[in-house]
């Protein structure tokens, strides 16, 4: 068969958990894509200007690092897991809910900064109760988790799409300040030596007729369409009776940690469980830090950890760029498209991404994650090169959008599964490469967003294409570590081997032999 029979007998016996946290990252999907598309009519709504609005993504995903730093501190019970996932996907419910509200961008930057707390904690106990469940068969199941994400993402936009200002937008009476903005266009088309593709959007005028915002409904329509997630982490608490008004006192039933140690002693006798709380090492990255045993591990264990979050620092942190920015690129010179066709780059851009994650789950069954990421970076160089060579062609933005997002869909679960398989799932794969994710899409939408801010949009894909060549150069360097890594390996096997064979010393063989003899004068 294509799919081996034994993990379609795992996903089987794991299907209602295995579900819950796909949903709970469809969550996830929906809040972080939706500020691309509407920055501009928030920007209106708060009165604030595109280097303040960046702030917003700022307080987002610092507050989405912090989430996925403590996210593992909520998995050690089934209920304090479930439990996390439910408030954090009900938090995000509620965020939609009272955006609208948020009339100044301090409040929306707090009201952000809430809901990327809650998107943290969903991404770390949802890849950590995966992997600890999958083991060595997680890599299938991580791209399929990774897929709701982008299915999250994909319907987010397309549901601001019909409500976003098509000539911009007015908040109260602030005629004035569109006035305002003309002039300053004006003379800066009359002064500014600069070309017209290196102006900053804050230059732009926002309309002649400023129109009256709705994107309010679109959020409201996003907190309905989320309800149904924790609902469904609730019915799953209710059926492992770990609700306390419904628990019942006669059965108690395992927990997915356990069922899974389970499962791997079924498949044979030579797999031996590990313990998640010093083994397995899948808690939160501080706890991980604590291990007592970190002293006699290599250098090469350090590194593999280190450079594969930098690996993933650089390549989500392009994610997350593109997607807060190339609607803010689209609409400027000199491509200069309508807002609403600009906003269906952020649409095109995710749904690429969830088809590249649907297409890599049978994929994953016939190549090496190691080979798919070395695909995947070299495509994503080779689309920003031919982005920045055709920086005037409309077509060939949504074109390049599309393999852009292709590209970049599957290369976070691949580098999970290719790390966490290097390490012999012992170490705190999934804490560093979850906390490192979120830190680079923190870092690099506020460092993209400030050079936009003061160099032009063209700099927008020459930031793009220096980090694609930075992650690959990491990743080269994650290859050389793996082949240290497994050289020690070996060398510790080829030792404990020699270990075995020696013969005993002579204290504990004389002490062996008088040992038989004495049972063989009772026996006799």
């Amino acid at each position: 068969m294509f799919i081996e029979e034994r993990i379609i007998t795992l996903f089987k016996r794991n299907f209602h958990h295995t579900c819950t946290y796909w949903s709970v990252f469809f969550s996830f999907g929906l809040c972080i894509a939706f500020l691309g598309p509407t920055i501009l009519d928030l920007r209106c709504q708060t009165q604030s200007t595109l280097s303040q609005i960046t702030w917003v993504f700022f307080s987002q995903q610092f507050c989405l690092l912090i989430g996925s730093s403590i996210g593992g501190v909520f998995k050690k019970t089934l209920f304090s897991a479930l439990a996390a996932l439910f408030l954090s996907s009900l938090l995000i419910s509620i965020i939609f809910a009272i955006i609208p509200l948020c009339h100044n961008v301090l409040l929306l930057a707090i009201a952000m900064a809430v809901s990327g707390l809650a998107m943290g904690i969903i991404d770390t106990i949802a890849n950590i109760q995966l992997v600890a469940i999958y083991q060595k068969d997680s890599a299938v199941f991580l791209q399929a988790l990774h897929f709701f994400i982008g299915f999250g993402a994909l319907v987010s936009p397309l549901i601001a799409d019909p409500f976003l200002s098509e000539t911009g937008c007015r908040v109260g009476n602030v005629t004035e300040n569109v006035t305002e903005i003309m002039h300053h266009f004006r003379n800066t088309l009359r002064n500014s030596p600069i070309v017209m593709h290196n102006m900053s959007v804050d230059h732009l005028p926002l309309a002649e007729e400023p129109e009256e915002s709705i994107v309010s409904y679109a959020f409201w329509i996003m907190a309905m369409i989320n309800l149904p997630v924790p609902m469904a982490v609730l019915f799953l608490m209710y059926q492992e009776q770990l609700i306390p008004c419904c628990r019942s006192t006669t059965t108690h039933l395992l927990d997915k940690d356990e069922l899974a140690m389970e499962n791997q002693g079924a498949e044979g006798p030579d797999t031996e469980p590990k313990d998640q709380e010093e083994g397995g090492g899948h808690g939160d990255i501080f706890s991980c830090c604590q291990n007592n045993n970190l002293r006699e591990l290599p250098v090469s264990f350090f590194g593999i950890h280190i450079v594969g979050g930098m690996v993933l620092f650089m390549t989500d942190g392009i994610v997350g760029a593109y997607a807060g920015f190339v609607y803010t690129y689209a609409v400027s010179p000199p491509i200069s498209l309508p807002n609403k066709t600009a906003g269906y780059l952020v649409s095109i851009f995710w749904a690429a991404i969830t088809a590249g994650r649907l297409v890599s789950i049978p994929l994953t069954f016939r190549f090496q994650p190691v080979r798919l990421l070395m695909i995947n970076l070299a495509g994503v160089i080779v689309t920003v090169l031919l982005l920045l060579v055709l920086d005037t062609s409309s077509i060939f933005l949504f074109v390049g959008t599309t393999l852009l997002g292709l590209f970049l869909s599957s290369i976070f679960p691949c580098m999970l599964a290719y790390t966490e398989d290097i390490l012999d799932y012992q170490g705190c794969a999934t804490s560093v490469l979850v906390t490192s994710a979120g830190m680079g899409e923190m870092v690099m939408q506020v460092l993209v967003g400030s050079i936009i801010q003061s160099e032009g949009s063209y700099s927008f894909l020459l930031c793009g294409m220096i980090i694609g060549c930075m992650g690959s150069i990491l990743f080269f360097g994650l290859l050389f570590l793996h082949r240290m890594h497994r050289k020690y390996l070996t060398g510790t096997s080829v030792k404990s081997a020699m270990v075995e064979e020696l013969p005993p010393p002579p204290a504990a063989a004389a002490a062996a032999a008088v040992d038989s003899k004495t049972e063989q004068k009772e026996s006799s």
